[in-house]
């Protein structure tokens, strides 16, 4: 079996198959992963830089609270607990729509 590799005559074409087969694979790459990921960062920071005092929220590690005050360096959570502190980036667009939907800005 072995034989019959090291018999085959070298491939005497061009590279240019194989550069068209990488950059559509590129393509696909980017249109399957990185443009949806880059969409969904994009409506993240919109979400967060739109958030306003009194709005419900989840937090990424499940905390739910209502924001009682917004900071430059973050924001500050009410909880039954208490209030406690938290950076704009821990409130989470999705886990927040899927538990009040209310709150949800409208979809253009």
């Amino acid at each position: 079996m072995i034989t019959i590799f090291l018999q085959a005559a070298a491939p005497e074409g061009s590279m240019m198959p194989t550069m068209i087969m990488m950059g559509l694979m590129f393509v696909g790459f980017y249109f399957l992963m990185i443009r949806p990921q880059m969409k969904k960062s994009k409506q993240e920071k919109n979400f967060q830089s739109e958030l306003k005092v009194g709005s419900r929220v989840v937090t990424t590690s499940g905390m739910h609270g209502r924001i009682s005050q917004i900071m430059e360096d973050g924001i500050i959570l009410e909880t039954l607990s208490g209030k406690l502190k938290f950076e704009k980036a821990a409130i989470s667009r999705e886990f927040t729509q899927n538990r009040f939907p209310d709150n949800a800005p409208e979809t253009k």
